[in-house]
């Protein structure tokens, strides 16, 4: 967790999409690694699961690579590039490094008071129905995000590319509660 203004913000996930470049045969990774799973007739990617850290990646004939479950970007990094030296280890050619891209993290935060979600709904232009669904919707424009607001004072940051934006996000979403007293 990190200190954000005087609140914490704690990433839950980071997902990260590599391109190997190249073809991969998923029947061969099979193969080598219990650890795999492939169904081909139900989803065209194999799952291959890390024990540390603790992720899981959809690896398709593509050459591309779905990273999910690390709880930071050097983590999912990291995680990506485990998969490549495991796969090159038990003899499956991967041919040069693989290219990451971050392209979700997911945060948590509490900004310090509960919010009251009507006229929050109203001043800020959230999609707000509690009847469906009892959190506020919240599209930020910049950072690009969408933040989940709970009438609690939680909040739920996704769509983030950078952990630097999820915290952006949170203190710009807290700021905007504050500045508009929809804050108590």
């Amino acid at each position: 967790m990190r200190e954000t203004n005087h609140y914490a913000v704690k990433v839950s996930n980071v997902v990260a999409v590599a391109t190997l470049g190249q073809k991969i045969d998923l029947h061969a990774i099979m193969k080598a690694f219990r650890n795999v799973e492939y169904r081909p007739k139900r989803f065209p990617g194999l799952v291959f699961r890390l024990k540390q850290p603790k992720t899981a990646a959809l690896i398709f004939t593509t050459g591309k690579m779905i990273c999910a479950g690390a709880k930071s970007e050097e983590e999912a990094l990291d995680a990506v590039r485990k998969v490549v030296r495991e796969l090159k280890k038990a003899g499956i050619l991967v041919l040069g490094e693989p290219e990451i891209v971050i392209t979700n993290v997911v945060a948590s935060a509490d900004v310090g008071g509960k919010v009251n979600l009507e006229p929050a709904s109203d001043v800020l232009d959230m999609m707000y129905e509690p009847g469906q669904f009892p959190a506020a919707i919240y599209r930020m424009g910049e950072p690009r995000a969408v933040i989940l607001v709970f009438a609690s004072g939680k909040i739920v940051i996704t769509g983030a590319k950078s952990e630097e934006q999820v915290r952006i996000a949170a203190d710009k979403i807290r700021g905007i509660l504050v500045e508009y007293g929809l804050l108590y």
